[in-house]
């Protein structure tokens, strides 16, 4: 049951960015930026922490969940050092995952060559 509520939650979260890319033809790299700032927003209202804790991975994956991922970080370590956690929480919640991206990045740049 949980690969199930992981699914629709994920796949509800990716239809509505898709749903808008193809209504209002603005770049993607709006709809980006608004999705993760949604999560962010979210998250700071407290309503997208039980929509992590039903969807799991179909939550916390799709970059409403980078934001959601970034407020958490800066709030949990604002709690514990106060302004200064705001400036590092962000960074410390995302830290693996911007670190796996450009490792992957890099190494798949390296391994293969673009077809041109």
């Amino acid at each position: 049951m949980t690969y199930i509520k992981a699914f629709v939650v994920g796949g509800v979260l990716c239809a509505i960015a898709q749903f808008i890319l193809d209504i209002t033809k603005v770049n993607p790299a709006l709809i980006m930026v608004s999705f993760v700032s949604a999560g962010a927003i979210l998250s700071g209202l407290g309503i997208y922490g039980p929509l992590v804790k039903l969807g799991g991975a179909g939550a916390t994956i799709p970059l409403t969940g980078f934001g959601h991922t970034l407020v958490t970080g800066m709030l949990e370590d604002a709690a514990k050092m106060g302004w200064f956690g705001l400036l590092t929480g962000g960074l410390r919640a995302a830290s693996s995952g911007l670190t796996a991206a450009i490792l992957f990045g890099y190494l798949m740049a390296v391994l293969f060559n673009p077809k041109g």
